[in-house]
Order: C-alpha cells, then structure tokens, then sequence
C-alpha cells in the first residue's frame, strides 16, 4: 500500500540523496519494511542558522507489518495515497472547417498547442520572434553591438519572455495540470528534481534546450510552428473571428484563435483594440533591479552554512507595505548568482529584467524591486494608458542612460540619500549589458514609485542584514512585471466581443510566470477541445 508522509527532516550533512533510513526513523519502523518511494517534495528549513534541515514528503510504500504498527500508532502525517484520476477531455460536437491558430510560442501557447495536438487537432503556431537558437544570437548581438531587433529579442521569440529568466517554475494556482506541464519539462531535458523541489527553476541555458524539444514534440503530433509570423489583423465577420492576417500580407482562414500573447505585445494589442477586442486596464508593478554579492546573501540566509555544498546560491522573497499610502513594495524575479539584462522590444527604450543559468555561478545576486501601479496612476480611462505608461519611464530611462541603451545606474547610498551617482567604481559587480550609466533613478520613476522604493529598501535591510549597503547597485528601469492590460473572456475563456478569438496566458492577463501561465493554455485548449470535434488531425 502507498502512503504520503511528511515532514522528514534530514540535518543538511547527512543528506546523501537516499532517503529511504529517514522515512524508517520517521515511522520508527524496521528499514527493512520501507519499499519504493518518490519523493514529492523537498524544501530547506534555514530558520535555526547554526542547523539546517532539508525536509521532504514521499510517497512510499510499506511493508505490512510496518502498515499496522503505524495504523495503531496513528502516526502523524501519514495518509494513504489514495490513487487521482486522470482528468477526463470530452470532444465537442461542433464542427471545426480551419485548424486551430494559436498566435504567440511562449508557455501559455506551446502548452495550447501540446493539448490540442494531443487531442486530435493539428494546430497552427504563429510566433512573430524566432526560433530559441536564432532569438539567443539575435539577444547577443544586442547586448553586444546595441543593434536592436524589434521582432526577436528577449520579450519576442520562441519560449516566451521566460526563456530569458531564471526559469523558475514556482506557482501560487493549485490545479493538477501543474503536474503534467513539469512532466512535459523534464521529458524535453530539463532536470527531475524540478518535480519535487519547493523552489524549482530549469535555468535559462537549460530551458533554451527545453523549449526546442517542446516544438519538436508538437510536431511530431501534427503541429506545426511558423516563426518570423506576426499576426497583423483578424479577418471579422459579423463579430465572428474568420481569420488572421500575418505580416500585412498572408491570410489563414480560422473559426479558433488563441491568443497567447505575451505581455510586450504593444501593437497587437493596438491591433485588437481596433478590431473590437474588449479590454481593460490591470494593475501591475514598475521599478529597479538590485545587486548584491551572493555571497553576502548566502551569508544572511544561510550563516556559517554559506558555501555548503548541497546549497547553492540562496535567494530571498520580500515584501513591504506602506502604512501611510497602502502601496506595497516586493522583490520580483529573484535571480541568484545571475545577472541583468537589457530585455527592450521597442527602439530608443530602456528596460531591464534578471536573468540566471541552471549552475547559478556568477557570483552576484539580483532581483527587482517593484513598486504596485493601479489604473488610478495612468492618467487616462483608455484600456491601453498602462502601456503608455510603462513607454514613458522606458524612454525616461533610455535617456538618462546617454541614448545607446546603457542602462541608468545608482549606488543604493546616493539612492537612498537623493543625490545622483557619478561613479560605479564602488560595485564592480554590476552585470548588464550594453553598459552602465552613474545617474539618479529618480528620473526615470514616478516620484511616489522612487519614495516608496526607499522605503522598502529600508524595511528590507532590517530582514537581510546588508540589503541596503552603500554599495548596493541599483539599475533601472523593471517595467514589464506583467500586462497592464487584461482581454476579457466569459466563463468559456472566449473573448465576449469576438466569437472564436480565445485570449491565454500572461499577455492576456490571467497568468503570471511560466506554469501558470502554461495551465492558463492548457485550461484554454480544453475549452476549445469541449466545443469542437478534432477531426482534423
């Protein structure tokens, strides 16, 4: 029989991998009666400095006499794994004359895409950006040369924004399709601890290697991926979606368009504001990006243990609220041993984002540090004023970077004091490329934005002694944290202006990072696969 048991706590030292010794003390039963497990999740417990625990839950199964003595003991934290249904997809009944357009390649997209193929459909991929190899040298060239490619860069191209991340995978949704998106994950390459680790990330070096096999698996069943393909226009008839139109030119018949847009997609937005798309603002979050050393944030997380190693680089999650004001101020993104990067899709723009390979090695720590925006702060009742917004302080930033995308930098103590950095000479650990640029951030922020950030970053040292050192490096601007717009959608997840238009995932607004927003397409391609027969396969 298969039981769940929790809170296995083994010291850091003694953690060789093989669990099997720590479920039989844990039980207080005979080694010998504890069979195969899996182990179901692993987390760190760093709250006693001088003793750090990793703490596992396993399914495992037990002999019966190890059963019965814990069935009489009635032993905490041990249930029967009772075995979870797989969830049941009904096809439609309705016919479908076109296959299945699905525009945009990122999580919410690819994950569409997988479920529709996987259920009889053969559907149409539409990626404005490149394929991940070509999008990585494309990246690199920009922050080599400063040469912009505004079609395939770190917010456009194959694998979504994300690719360009840490690749972190933690989620807030509770749905058992989580599952099935890790398990896609670790059959496209990516590690099998991500299945059971309490903060699991795949690494932006993997994740490339990850979203090619993805599209090679949609392939093979029927699916198809055109890239260097940015949808231009709907086709509309009568409020009904007939079709698209990619690059101004090419038409696609279809009766489904997913849109999976990615929350960068400023003209596509436009595009389906014009052609009568229901949208609204959405709150979402503006900042900077800090640096530490690592390892002076291993040391504050992990005391004498820094450097252990079982551990790795540490990260951290912060918040703070105003009581004067009620904004709240949080770390976003958190990259440890990573670095910034220049992430703008549109010219003469400054945007920044964090960015870390699987090995987490370069030796400093990032993370944004974002302050909550709401449609009060736009200044316009115009669905799209949040991304007018977000365009102001890109372009702030873009100038008082020098106007070559250099980025505007700031040493936290002249942050903190108001006056503008001359010199970066004291944090050598700055990270982004093109290039830095000594300034004052609070030229490129909202006024309530820059106050709010000063006091956050108070609040913050008082929770990770050193957070506000006077070396700190601060480079602005974080931006694009999520949409600031949301396409509405009925309770079928289809646009209730646009029959057959379906909006998915982060760029539409009902997601926000890489599993949830894979959940959202997935939630959305079963919407489609309950209205529709798939005999089109």
């Amino acid at each position: 029989m298969l039981y769940r048991v929790t809170d296995i706590k083994v010291d850091i030292d003694a953690d060789s991998g093989d669990v099997s010794g720590h479920i039989a003390r844990r039980l207080s039963v005979s080694p010998e009666e504890v069979g195969d497990y899996t182990i179901v999740k692993k987390a760190l417990d760093a709250r006693k400095k001088n003793r750090l625990f990793f703490v596992y839950t396993v399914d495992v199964s037990l002999g019966k006499k190890a059963a019965a003595s814990i069935a009489r003991r009635k032993v905490s934290g041990v249930a029967i794994r009772e075995p979870e249904p797989e969830p049941a997809v009904t096809l439609g009944m309705a016919a479908m004359t076109h296959r299945p357009v699905i525009v945009g390649a990122g999580p919410a997209g690819i994950f569409a895409a997988l479920t529709l193929a996987r259920n009889g459909f053969r559907p149409l991929v539409l990626e404005r950006g490149m394929d991940v190899a070509t999008r990585a040298r494309d990246v690199e060239q920009f922050w080599l040369t400063r040469i912009l490619d505004t079609e395939s860069n770190v917010q456009f191209g194959e694998g979504g924004a994300g690719t360009f991340s840490d690749g972190k995978l933690t989620t807030r949704i509770n749905d058992s399709r989580v599952q099935g998106v890790l398990n896609d994950f670790v059959a496209a390459g990516a590690t099998e601890e991500i299945l059971y680790l309490n903060k699991p990330h795949i690494g932006t070096d993997k994740l490339r290697t990850v979203v090619k096999n993805l599209r090679l698996l949609l392939e093979e069943m029927g699916g198809e991926i055109y890239f260097g393909s940015r949808v231009t226009d709907l086709i509309i008839e009568n409020a009904v979606v007939r079709g698209v139109v990619i690059n101004g030119e090419r038409e696609i018949p279809a009766g489904v368009v997913i849109a999976a847009l990615g929350h960068s997609a400023r003209d596509t937005y436009e595009m389906l504001e014009q052609a009568g798309c229901p949208m609204e603002q959405k709150a979402f979050s503006i900042g900077v990006r800090v640096e530490h050393p690592q390892r002076m944030i291993d040391e504050a997380q992990y005391g004498s243990f820094a450097g252990h190693p079982r551990l790795g680089a540490a990260d951290y999650q912060l918040v703070h609220k105003s009581k004067d004001t009620g904004r709240a101020a949080y770390t976003f993104c958190m990259c440890p041993g990573g670095r910034v990067v220049a992430a703008a899709s549109e010219e003469n723009t400054v945007v920044t984002n964090g960015m870390s390979d699987y090995a987490r090695d370069t030796g400093v720590a990032n993370s944004a540090v974002v302050v909550s925006v709401t449609p009060d702060d736009f200044g316009s009742l115009q669905p799209l004023a949040g991304v007018e917004f977000q365009r102001k302080w890109e372009k702030a930033a873009y100038k008082a970077g020098g106007g070559d995308y250099n980025a505007p930098a700031q040493l936290m103590e002249d942050f903190l004091t108001g006056r503008a950095s001359n010199s970066l000479a004291e944090a050598p650990w700055g990270t982004y490329l093109p290039g830095l640029q000594p300034g004052d951030l609070h030229e490129c922020l909202p006024g309530y934005v820059t106050k709010m950030l000063e006091e956050a970053m108070e609040s913050f040292d008082r929770k990770i002694k050193g957070f506000a050192m006077p070396q700190a490096l601060l480079t602005g601007v974080e931006t694009r944290t999520s949409a600031p717009v949301r396409l509405v959608r009925d309770a079928n997840r289809q646009s209730v202006g646009l029959e057959g238009l379906y909006p998915a995932g982060e760029g539409a607004g009902y997601a926000g990072g890489i599993i949830s927003a894979a959940v959202d397409g997935i939630r959305v391609a079963e919407a489609v696969i309950g209205k529709f027969r798939g005999e089109l396969r």
